[in-house]
């Protein structure tokens, strides 16, 4: 066979034969291929109108898409009765029935003036705390305090701190009130040892002697303060300039136990002489006292102590320019 001599063509098509694989090489290029080997789809010439099927229907039914392939197209008449036949057992698959209701009946259900519950607290008040440390909170901590009677209640709550804690003290609140003469530092200051120890409480001391000293220590101390600032309020306002800090915290995680301003009126306090006033104390006497305001963002007493501190500005101003010009005529 002289199959070196033939010349390539553009078109060559590999057939398996009896005798193996060989090559034909296609003398007509422009052969029509034989109808026994490829047919051609062939169009209904009545077609059945098929009904619009929705979309969501195509995606979640496998069966309409096996209804519409190619392998079916060589009957006609018979695919379009074989789909029309299985929409009308598909069924949407996911959705539900929804009933259309008015805007304005969504907006009056959705009001917020509708809806009702208790306030927003700190995230250390729960509902199960105790509910006279939820009524401190509401009405006492971080509200600022000018007082000096009550600035020395609440130095001596915050270092009771240290073996109590805050429910346990405003249970035992009108005792401490009573055992410490209202907290009237001139009275205390003049405690002997034998009143220290008749601080009892169902026979236990209301405090550890250290911190029955230290209330006593601090009495003296708070009394020197008053004659070298005017009160003790001017002095522990002066380290903030008379206006509380807003920290303005989202989580109570962010919350510290002692800030470098805390330290700084700790030295200056222990300088003076006062006992058991560390950093941590201070911090939390400037927390209950409102000279500093740590209500959490999303508690509505954040708002509200605020608004105190515009209510309380003007008295203290006026306060403030008498003991001014005390001091200018004194001099």
């Amino acid at each position: 066979m002289s199959v070196a001599t033939a010349k390539p063509v553009s078109e060559n098509r590999s057939i398996l034969g009896p005798a193996g694989n060989r090559v034909r090489v296609s003398e007509e290029p422009k052969r029509k291929p034989d109808n026994n080997t490829i047919k051609k789809p062939q169009r209904p010439r009545n077609p059945v109108p098929v009904p619009k099927i929705p979309e969501p229907v195509m995606r979640n039914n496998g069966s309409v898409d096996s209804s519409c392939s190619s392998d079916s197209s060589s009957s006609g008449g018979s695919s379009a009765k074989k789909s029309a036949s299985s929409t009308k057992s598909v069924r949407p698959v996911g959705f539900k029935a929804a009933k259309v209701v008015p805007d304005n009946v969504v907006s009056a259900t959705l009001s917020p003036s509708k809806i009702s519950g208790p306030p927003k607290r700190c995230d250390w008040i729960t509902t199960h705390s105790d509910p006279n440390y939820t009524s401190f909170h509401d009405e006492e901590w971080g509200v600022p305090v000018y007082d000096d009677g009550k600035l020395f209640e609440l130095l001596v709550f915050s270092q009771a701190l240290a073996e109590l804690s805050w429910p346990a003290i405003l249970n035992k609140r009108d005792t401490f009130r009573k055992l410490f003469e209202n907290f009237d530092p001139s009275t205390i200051a003049q405690f002997t040892e034998k009143k220290l120890m008749s601080l009892k409480v169902n026979g236990s001391l209301l405090l550890s002697e250290p911190k029955l000293r230290a209330v006593v220590e601090n009495a003296k101390q708070m009394l020197k303060v008053q004659q070298e600032f005017g009160s003790f309020s001017n002095y522990c306002w002066s380290f903030v300039n008379h206006k509380p800090i807003r920290n303005g915290f989202r989580y109570a995680r962010q919350v510290p136990v002692k800030t470098p301003k805390a330290d700084h009126i700790s030295k200056d306090l222990m300088q003076r002489g006062f006992r058991c006033v560390g950093p941590t104390v201070v911090y939390s006497f400037m927390q209950v006292a409102g000279i500093v305001n740590d209500h959490l963002l999303t508690c509505f007493r954040y708002q509200e102590c605020n608004s105190n501190l515009k209510k309380d500005l003007k008295p203290k101003i006026e306060d403030t320019q008498v003991l001014t010009d005390a001091l200018e005529n004194t001099c």
